[in-house]
């Protein structure tokens, strides 16, 4: 290259650098316009008595996340729930985390991928483990009904899908708006979490029926409606957890093939129900009353003891379920499918669950065609009152 011709080139390039230069100073780039749609519609609010995402109304997808801590400092942590209460306000009203700024050559703050979409009843909810309270020094604050849930029967966990200190339950009726909400919620806290696993999950329904899991079956028939509520899954003590809840994930592998070569009757005294209709065997419609103790005109026990519903049932105890069904590609060691239920439930004690599972252990006929890989428990917090509160005010106000 000539010495002229470099010359010509360096002083090219120092002009460009200038001109580049003086525009970030002047931020002179053009305003990027937010995304709000023209017209708001399907919003959950944000604020409330109890975070949403628990008893509201079930949306058609969810992405999942579970996180670890990467700072052991509470004002850190204190000031990223803050930071995640603007953010969720924002999100679930359908705008971005932030208004976009006027200079185009640095990022923006909210990635983008939800410009222009309603929030499509975007809801959003978080939660915290036992681990979270160790890692921070605040085991004292710590729910004493709040530890890692025991070992069940058949269970074959993985470690990559189990633990976690924090959890995020991103629901909406666009698969596109949960994973943004998730995306940003994570982009801001780089430096104080990081990504342990996560789940995308879908249900489908028509006209508020009750979801239909892989295998065919209505799944949440039995869920609690109304004051019903508070006896099953609200928090009442006189805590900083009052009117929050607790979450049950669990990652639950459902073995397609096998179940599709089960006839249609043994799939029925597999879950105790009608797969149509969703009624309990020997009833007609999805809500009749389960009868344990019904008997066909053989004087056998018409819904089997070894069933699903029945071994669940006869605990006398109740859950939310809020499982969603994920399909994640092939599985590369077997060639099947890699699918199954994303389980979640919400109840006022862990004890509820897991007296439940318990019941369930090594008889439970479903589980010729399940195995649960992955686990966590997650005290939710209440709801965030009004804009001067924020997620885990009551917790934090104790440290």
């Amino acid at each position: 290259m000539s010495d002229q011709h470099s010359q010509n080139a360096r002083r090219d390039f120092l002009k460009q650098a200038t001109l580049i230069s003086a525009s970030l100073m002047a931020g002179t780039t053009y305003a990027l316009e937010p995304r709000v749609p023209s017209q708001i519609k399907n919003l959950y609010p944000f604020f409330g008595t109890h975070q949403q995402g628990i008893a509201s109304p079930a949306q058609k997808q969810i992405y999942f996340m579970v996180l670890d801590l990467h700072t052991h400092d509470i004002k850190e942590i204190k000031d990223m729930f803050k930071t995640w209460t603007e953010y969720s306000a924002n999100l679930t009203s359908g705008k971005n985390v932030k208004n976009y700024g006027s200079n185009a050559y640095v990022p923006t703050i909210d990635t983008g991928e939800a410009d222009g979409l309603n929030p499509h009843n975007l809801t959003l909810t978080f939660g915290i483990s036992p681990t979270f309270f160790e890692k921070l020094g605040i085991t004292k604050l710590k729910p004493k009904a709040l530890n890692t849930l025991p070992h069940f029967p058949r269970d074959q966990l993985k470690e990559h899908y189990s633990g976690g200190d924090i959890c995020i339950q991103a629901c909406a009726d666009d698969p596109q708006i949960a994973f943004h909400a998730v995306r940003n919620l994570v982009r801001v806290a780089r430096s104080k979490i990081t990504m342990r696993w996560s789940q995308s999950g879908f249900n489908s329904f028509e006209n508020g029926d009750t979801p239909r899991n892989l295998f065919g079956f209505k799944d949440g028939t039995g869920n609690p409606q109304g004051e019903a509520l508070n006896e099953t899954v609200w928090c009442s003590e006189n805590d900083w957890l009052k009117n929050g809840s607790y979450l049950v994930a669990r990652r639950i592998q459902m073995h397609l093939e096998t179940w599709d070569r089960t006839n249609l009757n043994g799939q029925e005294e597999t879950f105790g129900r009608h797969r149509d209709s969703g009624a309990p065997l020997g009833e007609k419609k999805e809500f009749d009353a389960v009868d344990l103790e019904k008997k066909d005109e053989k004087g056998n026990v018409v819904i089997p003891e070894i069933s699903h519903l029945h071994l669940a049932k006869k605990t006398g105890l109740k859950i939310l379920r809020r499982s969603f069904s994920y399909a994640s590609g092939v599985d590369p060691k077997t060639g099947q499918f890699d699918a199954g239920l994303l389980f979640i439930s919400f109840q006022k004690d862990p004890a509820q669950f897991i007296t439940i599972q318990n019941s369930l252990g090594n008889i439970d006929k479903m589980n010729e065609y399940i195995t649960h890989i992955g686990s966590g428990l997650f005290a939710c917090f209440a709801g965030v009152k009004d804009e001067n509160d924020y997620l885990g005010k009551a917790l934090f106000d104790q440290i």
